[in-house]
């Protein structure tokens, strides 16, 4: 019985806990709601050349698009080469890519499986043709993307403003509206744009590379010699060994990128587990390097906190007031005594009390980035709405998958793209 009292005091101490943990993060949130979305005016002193990383592993029906929409970019086309690593492909990836207009390198390695050790294979290839000094930064795409015509402008725009060793843009979602999975991965990077990223930046912090869509300066790859970054989240670590180290890592508002999400669950688990079994990774490397940043204070104090309330404490205390929760769920099976009962079912109230502040937090959160961004999702106005509902249970799924990535082995696996065709045909 005093086991089960104790459980219902350790839910309260580890909400308040997770509570003040967080709580930096309502600073962020008031910036970005009153910040809105502001051009940036600066004119930047040169045209810079840059080089397009695509990784690509049997992503033939939709490498096309993407090299067409760079190839109809709002900056020189002399300035900008794309490249492309077909890896590990069995379908018609490199030659689609070749008839799109993109080099191509292809790469078979069943042993070292994943992007970062794709984009490492590829930096190293033109490293060992010369062709690295060509260039002053190198912008990381995923397959499935389609890249606004100002793209490429907006982020030599940010980047001609200096002191940033990476920039990353505004993720949008090609197909918003398609179910109740793909709305909610839309507005988690859609409010990670406007409430996390946007306001960093307002802020003069560091923000943090997030899949797709990002500008790594050409120093900084030289400087690690590559791309060696192959943990499960590379751009997490990256992001992480960038706070360590004090390297800014910016955001730029105007480069916009529509990003395709997974439409079943089956694939949407697989990529979360590997998102979660990445955070496990990068805690592990990472994580006692970022605790002792935050003690330097600063800019790059604040940075190593902020990343490491995105990797650790999160996961740590959600599995450990689950262990409690599931011992005390067992230890009741055990229980005859009335007294123990009612605190059983005092337990149970905590729990459901805890669900549906977390349900109605998450759908303001989703209402609140939904009305925000409005005039940039591409949906019917009805479809922007009809998901809302459904938002929380999306990011409530992340506890099982979390517990799985915990005790599971995690392996890279490709997701499956459809041709969207033009933006139009998304809305």
């Amino acid at each position: 019985m005093r086991f089960l009292a104790f459980t219902i005091n350790f839910n309260q101490i580890i909400g308040l806990l997770f509570t003040l943990l967080y709580a930096y993060q309502v600073i962020y949130l008031v910036v970005g709601l009153f910040r809105g979305h502001r051009q940036d005016t600066h004119i930047p002193a040169r045209l810079r050349r840059y080089a397009v990383l695509i990784s690509a592993r049997n992503e033939e029906g939709v490498i096309g698009e993407l090299i067409e929409s760079l190839k109809k970019q709002n900056y020189p086309a002399d300035l900008l080469d794309i490249y492309v690593v077909a890896d590990n492909c069995t379908d018609g990836t490199a030659d689609a890519a070749q008839r799109a207009g993109a080099t191509v390198f292809r790469r078979f390695n069943r042993v070292e499986v994943g992007k970062g050790y794709a984009l490492d294979f590829l930096l190293k290839a033109l490293a060992a043709d010369g062709r690295d000094q060509l260039y002053e930064g190198y912008f990381i795409f995923d397959a499935d993307n389609i890249v606004d015509p100002n793209f490429v402008a907006e982020m030599n725009r940010t980047f001609d403003q200096g002191g940033y060793a990476a920039i990353t843009c505004y993720r949008n979602s090609k197909n918003f509206a398609h179910n109740w999975i793909t709305a909610g991965y839309s507005i988690w990077f859609l409010r990670e744009a406007r409430f996390v990223n946007a306001a960093r930046q307002a802020l003069g912090l560091t923000c943090h590379v997030s899949g797709t869509g990002f500008l790594i300066s050409a120093d900084v790859v030289r400087e690690n010699g590559g791309w060696p970054f192959h943990l499960l989240t590379e751009d997490i670590q990256f992001s992480a060994q960038s706070a360590i180290e004090g390297k800014r890592i910016g955001y730029c508002e105007g480069a916009m990128v529509y990003d395709e999400q997974p439409t079943q669950f089956r694939q949407s688990w697989d990529q979360r587990l590997r998102w979660s079994k990445g955070f496990f990774q990068v805690n592990g490397k990472c994580g006692f390097s970022l605790f002792k940043g935050i003690f330097q204070g600063g800019r790059r104090g604040i940075a190593c906190y902020d990343i490491l309330m995105l990797v650790a404490p999160g996961v740590l205390l959600t599995l450990m007031g689950g262990a409690a929760n599931l011992a005390v769920l067992f230890s009741c099976l055990f229980v005859t005594d009335f007294v123990a009962q009612l605190i059983l079912v005092s337990f149970v109230d905590t729990l459901w009390m805890w669900f549906r502040s977390f349900y109605m937090g998450m759908f303001l959160y989703g209402l609140l980035t939904v009305c925000s961004e409005w005039g940039r999702i591409k949906a019917k106005p009805w479809q922007k709405l009809i998901y809302l509902p459904f938002f929380p249970l999306f990011m409530f799924t992340y506890l099982p998958i979390t517990v799985c990535a915990l005790f599971q082995k995690v392996e890279w696996r490709p997701i499956a793209h459809k041709s969207m065709g033009q933006l139009d045909r998304a809305a």
